[in-house]
């Protein structure tokens, strides 16, 4: 029989965290990435794989985050421990497939196409894989159109966070856009979940997990991740501040310095500077005085 779906048993309450962490990964990660293109004497496969970490990490907590108002009425569900941490990885390596493409080629056309389609179908492997690792008593289906489109989502929304971390430079800007792709991001989630609908299976009973039981504690490490990376990136101040003139120390003055003439190369030595101040306010240098040879010399 048809099973009775509710993705929102918690009402408000999974939709707005979700839509949080997916936000919070996405900020972490541009701000990671910017890090790395701003100082390029900065270790930058370090900078842009803390980015894609945090990037993974917030599109795949902010996944299961919204799995937790997920209920079928008829049946409990479980999960695949396995599984679920496998789409955990490929959230992250797949992500920083993509931010390691643009982080190093750019953001051309053809190259943040080709990063944005192989981010967006990771994103979407990870989405799908955590749903197969849900397990109910009866058959989980999809409507192949509504996964097109989620799918398409993904892409899009993958292409346009890329575009974000290597062309977006402020603080702001930056906010803003992780904004756009927590909007992007969790509505590929739920156009996903409206492609679901289950099967149930008319005999038997099938005890579900409780969401504390598993989903909770394995939210638990990437949460503490992204806690981590927020505090790396609050503590370094050329995200905080921006390029700016912290790290550009002033040379001291120096007593002796050699003068510049405003029309030539630099003059050195007191004597010549005269002779330089002399030319600039327009006063004729006093010609040498010619002194007759000594009786020694003669």
């Amino acid at each position: 029989m048809q099973g009775t779906i509710d993705g929102f048993r918690y009402g408000a309450v999974t939709p707005v965290a979700a839509y949080l962490m997916a936000c919070l990964g996405g900020a972490l990660g541009l701000r990671c990435i910017v890090r790395s293109l701003l100082n390029q004497q900065s270790w930058k496969p370090g900078w842009l794989a803390l980015g894609a970490a945090s990037i993974g990490c917030g599109i795949w907590t902010m996944h299961f985050i919204a799995m937790l108002g997920f209920q079928v009425a008829q049946t409990g569900i479980r999960y695949d421990v396995g599984l679920t941490l496998l789409s955990l990885a490929v959230a992250i390596v797949v992500v920083g497939i993509g931010v390691f493409i643009v982080g190093y080629l750019g953001a051309g056309l053809v190259t943040l196409g080709v990063a944005g389609v192989i981010t967006g179908l990771g994103v979407a492997a990870m989405h799908y894989l955590g749903m197969a690792a849900m397990q109910v008593n009866g058959d989980i289906v999809y409507d192949t159109a509504t996964v097109g489109l989620s799918v398409l989502i993904a892409i899009v929304a993958a292409t346009a966070a890329l575009w974000a971390a290597v062309s977006i430079r402020g603080f702001l800007a930056s906010l803003g856009a992780s904004l756009a792709m927590g909007v992007a991001v969790s509505g590929m989630h739920y156009t996903a979940m409206a492609a679901v609908s289950v099967h149930v299976h008319g005999s038997g009973t099938f005890a579900g997990d409780s969401p504390t039981s598993l989903l909770l504690p394995m939210l638990l490490g990437p949460a503490v991740f992204l806690l981590l990376a927020g505090v790396v990136v609050m503590f370094d101040p050329l995200l905080v501040l921006g390029d700016g003139e912290w790290n550009r120390s002033p040379s001291p003055p120096q007593a002796d310095a050699p003068a510049a003439r405003p029309d030539g190369p630099l003059l050195g030595g007191p004597a010549v500077t005269a002779r330089a101040r002399q030319e600039t306010h327009g006063v004729a240098p006093a010609a040498p005085q010619w002194a007759p040879p000594r009786a020694d010399d003669r």
